[in-house]
Order: structure tokens, then sequence, then C-alpha cells
């Protein structure tokens, strides 16, 4: 399904457990399923492969979080660094200028400002982001092979190409069909790496290795088969890069698909943690290809 890498948003991907008798100490024994069983199952949690198939347009509209409400900057900051996996802050003379004026983060940030936000996608790996943020509107988009994006808040008012690192970031990101629908038609070797619980529940851990030869890990429920965590490209942060993970919550029914509906994003090494709420999900709504294409001069 969507292959979910991060925030944005960054959004951005999908497998189970056979439960036997109860354990003597009365905790529930497993059986471990091969990853090709994982993963027919977690196919039919979804909603399966024939009803993904039939979708060829998607759009979300709902509320991200996108730094604390003492810093109008350090807001600004995040949507900007939480769209792509780029380089540390003083690389960017705005993004640092943010940086220095925000205030330390303590042990119990401050509740973080959420702003409206508005993805599309479309086949074959089509998407394009709107946030609203202090009356101007952020856009990022992705053709399927190039990207470009417009950041008035960084009062940058003409559309900007990805960098390398930001297009190898966005590529698959926001994919219908993610990394494990059609895998081996994909280049991708799935595996069974570990019992692993995730908020604590059982779940899969699968490694994914790939066409590139990169490694991907999902968690899969034991019991739902629905893919609860995902790790998502790193990202630089102080100077290194760090493990990002998304987690996948409120997964509900739209049109038999199971979508989540609450995504949260954390950086190893940081405490602090983002959401993207969904509130609306539209299945095949009608996206033109001029959505996507970059804005003339």
């Amino acid at each position: 399904m969507l292959r979910r890498n991060y925030v944005l948003l960054s959004v951005v991907v999908s497998c189970g457990v056979a439960w036997a008798a109860a354990a003597a100490d009365g905790r529930p024994a497993t059986t471990h399923l091969s990853a090709a069983q994982i993963l027919e199952k977690h196919v039919a949690a979804r909603g399966g492969l024939q009803a993904w198939h039939a979708v060829q347009t998607m759009s979300w509209s709902g509320t991200m979080d996108a730094g604390v409400g003492d810093s109008a900057a350090r807001s600004a900051l995040w949507v900007q660094n939480s769209w792509a996996q780029k380089g540390p802050t003083h690389k960017n003379p705005a993004g640092a200028k943010a940086a220095a004026a925000a205030p330390q983060i303590t042990a119990e940030p401050p509740k973080q400002v959420e702003l409206p936000f508005v993805l599309d996608m479309k086949r074959p790996g089509k998407s394009r982001v709107e946030i609203e943020f202090a009356g101007k509107k952020a856009i990022q988009v992705y053709d399927g092979t190039h990207g470009w994006k417009l950041r008035p808040f960084l009062n940058r008012v003409d559309a900007e190409p990805f960098t390398a690192e930001e297009a190898k970031s966005t590529e698959g990101k926001w994919d219908l069909d993610g990394p494990l629908l059609d895998y081996a038609a994909q280049g991708t070797k799935v595996e069974f790496d570990a019992m692993d619980p995730v908020e604590g529940h059982d779940a899969y851990k699968l490694k994914l290795t790939l066409k590139n030869g990169e490694v991907q890990h999902i968690w899969i429920d034991a019991q739902t088969f629905l893919d609860v965590k995902v790790e998502g490209s790193p990202r630089r942060m102080d100077g290194r890069m760090r493990t990002v993970w998304v987690v996948q919550r409120d997964f509900r029914s739209v049109q038999g698909l199971m979508i989540p509906f609450v995504l949260e994003t954390s950086v190893d090494g940081f405490p602090n943690k983002h959401k993207m709420v969904i509130e609306k999900v539209a299945l095949n709504p009608a996206l033109d290809d001029t959505l996507f294409a970059k804005p003339k001069a």
C-alpha cells in the first residue's frame, strides 16, 4: 500500500502470525508463518490486491504537527525539513536563522502547532502536498521522476527543484501500492526477521531488500496483519544520518480499504514525535495531470 517514509510530511508504506493454544503461563503462544504467508494475510487485511489495483488516485486531508507554538520560525523550519531528509540546517541560511531564534526544547515540550494539509496521489508515483502556514501555502510536488517545491514561508516565491537527496527520499514514498504489494515484480526480497512487539502488541518484523540493494524493515501486527510500523528513509540531523520510524494507528475502512488515520514519526535520538492526522480520505477523485506539473516561470 502507501509507501510511507515520514511525516511529510511525510507519509509515506505494508504483513502476520497464527495464534496457537495458550501457553502454560497464560500468555498466548504464536506459530510463525513464512514471509509469503504473512504477505498474503497482510494484503487481504488491507483490502485485497484487486481493490488496491482499482485505485488510480487518492487524496488525504487533515492536520500535521509542525513544531511548537512558541516559535513560528521553528514551525516553518520543521515543515521545510519534514518534506524530505535534507542536510543540516546550517547549510540553509534561512533555516539556520530560524533554528537560532527557536528556544531550546525541554523534557516536556509545549504543544505543537497543527497545520492543515492536503495530499494528492496519482499513479504512477505522483504526489502533491499543500500545507497552509501563516496565511501562505507551501507546496511540494513529485511527478514520478522529478520534484519541485514552493516555500513562501521562507520568502522563496519561485519553484525550486528537488535536490538529489530530496528526490531519492521522495521516490516511491507516496506510491499507492507501497513496497509489499506485488513486491516480487518490484524486485524486492522479503524475509521474516523476528518477532518484535510494537506498542505492547506482538508483531512480525520483516526485512525488505530492495532492487537497488537498500534494506528496509516493516512491522506487521500479529493479530490484525496491518502494517503498524515502518522504517523510513534516514534523516540527516546534527550532522549525521538518523534512523526514522513511522508508527501507523487508527486504521479505518474506506470503501473496503484499510487506511491508517494517524501516522506518528520519530527520529532516533530525538524525544519529539510528529503526528499526521487524517480527517478525510477520497478514493479515485479527479486529479488532472497539471496538478503535478511544475508551474511556468
